[in-house]
């Protein structure tokens, strides 16, 4: 089921379309990236999903209602420039920003005694903003981005600034979030965080989208008939059938590529027949990263 529809949406300044008839839906509880080259509409699209601003055509619905100023109270939004006051104290900064949602203080307090706890750093509530450091002020403001409890949850290049046990530690509450039902928008240039954590993907460049689907299925889809066989302890010797090219070579490891399309399967018979020992047997897939390079580029040299 669909929690967030976007259809058709169209945003233009003068001559320029940022966002160029955007359409996809992101399942309700659904870990998603949003994807694009800098420049390619991302943040402009973002902002009208949290109505900070209203596209020129097309609509966006949330639990199938238009977005209105109400609705957007039921989004977190953290954006990847942190838009912290530093002269305020932590603990005042995140009471005023969930009075700002809706919350009455009572609540706000209560939340914000929870993520301290979980985050550990309930000795710091008192520390202006500008004394923290990069780290602790991106946690920080992961705080104030999911204090309200919002349905929808939008990161944008959520660990940035974090070393990596802190990174696994916003990485932990994410998933947390996600099972407790909430639908994640994750956008980074960071394609192996995406491949960890996302589901599913759009790819959007130059505002249109210009892939869409299952993760897995993606990298399926571009898949190139590419496979990797090791063996033990001797080199590997022995001739290819016709339909496969060596791309790699080394002592007791190859890659290799299938001309026609078939599947590694007469390779592997090949090898079972004169005794090899395989210790490894896998086929190759292409790589958000590799994909993301390719499918930009492609659409830019048109």
């Amino acid at each position: 089921m669909s929690y967030l529809e976007i259809n058709n949406v169209v945003k233009q300044y003068g001559a320029y379309f940022a966002n160029d008839h955007i359409t996809f839906d992101v399942g309700a509880g659904k870990l998603f990236g949003l994807l694009g080259p800098n420049g390619a509409g991302k943040t402009t699209l973002i902002r009208i999903i949290t109505a900070i601003t209203r596209p020129d055509s097309g609509t966006v619905k949330l639990g199938g209602k238009l977005i209105n100023d109400d609705l957007a109270g039921s989004i977190g939004y953290m954006p990847e420039e942190r838009g912290l006051y530093k002269k305020m104290k932590i603990a005042d900064h995140l009471i005023y920003l969930g009075q700002l949602k809706g919350l009455k203080k009572n609540e706000v307090v209560a939340n914000i005694k929870y993520w301290f706890d979980k985050f550990e750093i309930a000795d710091w509530r008192n520390k202006n903003v500008e004394e923290l450091s990069k780290g602790m002020q991106q946690k920080v403001q992961f705080i104030a981005t999911v204090l309200h409890k919002p349905g929808l949850l939008i990161l944008d290049e959520p660990f940035s600034g974090l070393d990596p046990v802190n990174a696994n530690l916003i990485k932990d509450e994410i998933y947390n979030l996600n099972k407790q039902g909430t639908t994640i928008i994750f956008s980074t240039h960071r394609m192996e965080q995406v491949e960890e954590i996302c589901e599913e993907i759009v790819l959007v460049n130059k505002g249109k989208v210009i892939l869409n689907g299952n993760v897995d299925q993606v990298k399926e889809s571009f898949k190139e008939n590419k496979y990797l066989f090791k063996i033990a302890g001797e080199n590997i010797q022995n001739p290819l059938p016709d339909q496969f090219d060596v791309l790699e070579h080394q002592d007791n490891s190859m890659i290799v590529k299938s001309k026609n399309g078939d599947n590694a399967s007469a390779l592997l018979r090949a090898f079972i027949n004169q005794g090899t020992d395989i210790k490894e047997y896998r086929e190759i897939l292409p790589g958000l990263n590799e994909i993301f390079i390719k499918q930009v580029t492609t659409k830019e040299s048109l």
